[in-house]
């Protein structure tokens, strides 16, 4: 917490408060289900809360915006950027049953009554969203083609609606597969954070 203090000193003390809770949430499901590497929980709050917020550095979402997690596994990042966003509006999906099982029960201890978590696949969606976020479910090309059928028309905010995913490897070669015209920004979290385990990591934005 003390990093997440740190790099978001500007946070409510319900805020904080949300966010010391969903780690200790994580660390205490993950006793029962294995949403975060049983290997990593200690590192929670760095590794995935922290890497969660990053899409805070890179945009604000504005009231009333309808954000997708795709594919959000046990809520990463939807559930850090609902706290975050407290007026935005999060839709959490996951094919898989028993992560949005834990999803659902996170939301309703920390009583975030901006989330909607449900088990679905990206294909299976109808609503429409201003923008498509998610942490590394898959290739960049793939994650476009799941998500830009999604978007929304009408723009809200100053970038132009698209997906916003956190990710590593080679981003570049990832990134000469998207569909041509795609426009592509990557953004090192190097930027934003210090600690040695960003370098290597990134803010991807594609807009169709």
């Amino acid at each position: 917490m003390e990093l997440i203090k740190a790099y978001f000193p500007d946070l409510s003390e319900l805020q904080y408060e949300q966010l010391q809770r969903l780690g200790l949430l994580y660390k205490e499901w993950n006793s029962k289900i294995n949403v975060i590497s049983r290997k990593d929980i200690d590192n929670v709050y760095d590794h995935h809360i922290l890497h969660s917020m990053a899409i805070a550095k890179f945009i604000r979402f504005q009231a009333g915006a309808n954000v997708l997690d795709l594919g959000t596994g046990g809520g990463l990042p939807g559930l850090p950027m609902a706290i975050l966003f407290p007026q935005t509006n999060f839709r959490l999906i996951d094919g898989t049953r028993k992560k949005i099982t834990v999803v659902q029960a996170i939301k309703e201890d920390l009583g975030l009554k901006n989330v909607v978590a449900r088990q679905k696949r990206a294909e299976e969606m109808k609503e429409r969203f201003d923008f498509v976020i998610c942490r590394a479910v898959a290739s960049l090309d793939k994650l476009f083609e799941w998500s830009s059928p999604l978007l929304s028309k009408k723009e809200k905010h100053a970038f132009p609606n698209g997906l916003i995913t956190l990710k590593g490897g080679d981003l570049d070669t990832e990134a000469e597969a998207l569909p041509r015209g795609s426009y592509v920004d990557i953004i090192p979290l190097s930027q934003y954070y210090e600690e040695p385990f960003f370098e290597e990591k990134a803010i991807v934005y594609v807009q169709g």
